[in-house]
């Protein structure tokens, strides 16, 4: 990846990854204890976003992605919608999860009283960015092996380029179902608000480095982290390689339960689908309700969603072209 660079690309390669990182989470620190917390965590989230769009220019990961490709505002509307939507306030997009947090779990009395409180917070974020992992895996997941929710998380991989902008490029239904997936079980054990706030600015974080087109490097990171090497793989078109790597922090479940994919050869470039998704903001958030839109999705006309629609059937339909025009 980097033959020919200098000693100090090759140390910034390196360094780029844990140093964005750890600069979010502790600017996410910082704004937790300030007096409006949501506000400044989106000033410290919109900072990473343009230091990130920054090294994008200065040391791609690839020159083909730099291109415009017409979805730039496509891809800031579906993220100020799906990341900031309830964070009104707040005037700017980050993180939906966190907003929901704060306003829903001082209100929530849980059934049980097993978490452990009595922990350092340090290690009781841990333990809820694990299980909240847990809940991200399988909605990601399930919305690769069952049309039903392909339909919606097929906007996230219609993208032909990954950089830092398309990162919150989810329809909100996909969004919702992850947040539900994640939050719940939290809630049900009883977590206190910091470990949601934690939990979710990990994921806002990791989310942004994931996407970023940047040369970075990052060793055994990836048998722990959600890298933008593993992501990049995930994108492919290829059904063996894009059925892969689902966590969206951690790497646990996906080691776990054998989806775990890295190979050490260079991932792919060439990313999508094989349907068509439409064109505008707008139209794209109501296409998945309409059985003209779901075909156009697919790329095929869909199968019956009787029976078991699991069996990588979504995928099939990813990247396998109806070759009728009446379906395209």
């Amino acid at each position: 990846m980097n033959e020919g660079k200098s000693a100090l690309y090759t140390v910034a390669s390196w360094a780029l990854w844990p140093a964005l990182f750890a600069a979010g989470l502790i600017g996410a620190g910082w704004a937790f204890h300030t007096g409006a917390p949501l506000l400044w965590f989106n000033v410290v989230y919109l900072s990473i976003v343009a230091a990130i769009a920054g090294f994008e220019r200065l040391m791609p990961y690839e020159q083909e992605w730099l291109k415009h490709d017409g979805e730039t505002f496509n891809d800031i509307a579906h993220t100020l919608l799906t990341k900031g939507g309830v964070q009104l306030a707040a005037a700017i997009g980050a993180s939906a999860p966190m907003a929901i947090a704060t306003v829903v779990q001082p209100a929530v009395t849980s059934p049980t009283s097993i978490w452990p409180d009595h922990w350092p917070v340090f290690f009781q974020a841990v333990l809820g960015l694990i299980i909240a992992e847990f809940g991200l895996y399988v909605a990601h997941r399930a919305a690769h092996e069952f049309l039903s929710l392909w339909r919606f998380h097929a906007l996230h991989h219609s993208v032909e380029r990954l950089w830092v902008v398309n990162t919150g490029r989810f329809h909100v239904v996909d969004s919702l179902f992850k947040i539900a997936l994640s939050q719940i079980p939290l809630y049900l054990l009883g977590a206190p608000l910091p470990v949601f706030l934690w939990t979710s600015a990990v994921t806002a974080f990791i989310g942004l480095l994931t996407h970023c087109n940047i040369d970075v490097r990052t060793g055994p990171l990836d048998w722990i982290f959600s890298t933008p090497r593993l992501h990049r793989w995930h994108h492919s078109r290829v059904l063996a390689e894009g059925n892969t790597n689902y966590g969206e922090n951690l790497v646990l479940w996906d080691q776990i339960f054998g989806t775990y994919f890295n190979p050490a050869r260079r991932p792919p470039v060439e990313i999508g689908i094989s349907g068509r998704v439409a064109e505008g903001f707008l139209a794209q958030l109501v296409q998945p309700f309409s059985a003209k839109g779901f075909r156009q999705i697919l790329g095929r006309k869909p199968p019956s969603l009787k029976g078991h629609p699991a069996s990588g059937s979504p995928r099939q339909a990813r990247y396998e072209p109806s070759g009728n025009p009446e379906l395209e």
